[in-house]
């Protein structure tokens, strides 16, 4: 089991398809995991900082499990079943309660909670990208933002 950090949500273009993306805390290993609009809308505000009006569906599960006292201590990304992710919220008592891996990290990004990938997904979801590599694609994003089409009009001369 490796313990994930959560990177953040990227859009797959063409399809606008958003995609969760979690790199293995110590190690080289990224777990891309294509999620839902309404989720990752979740995730990104969370991590921006950005306050609802309203609680949303995943503020709410942290309101009620504050209510009633109850710690979610871990979330653990524990199968890959043809395509489909699934993950545990695990409580006190290794209670645990199935769920998708998107609300699972959406709900830990509220309490706190850690996330953990078995490493049977890792082996066989997980794409490896030495650091060096990160940093260039980092790189390049940023110049993609910074560019215009102006920039490649022709010049007389």
């Amino acid at each position: 089991m490796s313990e994930m950090r959560i990177v953040g949500i990227r859009v797959e273009q063409p399809q606008n398809q958003p995609v969760l993306l979690l790199r293995e805390a110590d190690g080289e290993r990224y777990l891309p995991i294509w999620i839902g609009q309404m989720e990752a809308t979740a995730i990104a505000l969370e991590q921006q900082g950005v306050e609802p009006a309203r609680p949303l569906t995943h503020d709410l599960i942290k309101n009620l499990l504050d209510a009633f006292g109850h710690a979610l201590l871990e979330v653990r990304i524990v199968d890959l079943q043809e395509g489909t992710f699934y993950a545990d919220l695990v409580f006190e008592g290794d209670m645990r309660v199935s769920c998708r891996p998107s609300d699972a990290v959406a709900v830990a990004l509220r309490t706190g909670a850690p996330v953990f990938a078995e490493e049977s997904v890792l082996a066989e979801a997980g794409l490896a990208m030495p650091e060096e590599k990160e940093d260039e694609v980092e790189k390049f994003k940023e110049f993609l933002e910074s560019v215009s089409p102006d920039d490649f009009k022709a010049t007389d001369g």
